[in-house]
């Protein structure tokens, strides 16, 4: 699994290539999770990931829990059909601003407001 992160239009890109499984999730999880960077969008690019496990979900519903806790908004980036379907009919599909590309993304999460001492 390798895990890059860069910045466009002010909103944190972090490209996961590799099957998210339960290899990798709990490097995904302590690389990603202890350095979520706060007030801030992110998009979350999975058009290298070709499987994803029910550890990856997990992994994918801590990023966006903790997201929550540090103020920040996550949206997703070209995960495949069948990360879809799985996405939604775990409900997890809600929590994501979901995009089938990083430009796409970019331009949905820059119409999002961030809470910024509990005003929107």
């Amino acid at each position: 699994m390798e895990i890059e992160r860069h910045v466009v239009d002010s909103i944190t890109v972090i490209s996961l290539a590799g099957d998210l499984d339960g290899r990798f999730a709990a490097t995904v999880q302590e690389q990603l999770l202890t350095s979520l960077p706060a007030d801030e969008r992110i998009l979350l690019d999975l058009t290298k990931v070709p499987f994803v496990s029910s550890a990856g979900l997990r992994t994918m519903l801590l990023i966006y829990r903790q997201a929550q806790v540090v103020n920040s908004t996550v949206a997703l980036v070209g995960p495949s059909p069948e990360l879809r379907s799985v996405l939604s009919a775990t409900g997890f599909l809600g929590f994501f601003v979901v995009a089938d590309t990083v430009a796409e993304g970019v331009k949905e999460l820059s119409k999002t407001e961030l809470k910024r001492s509990g005003v929107t």
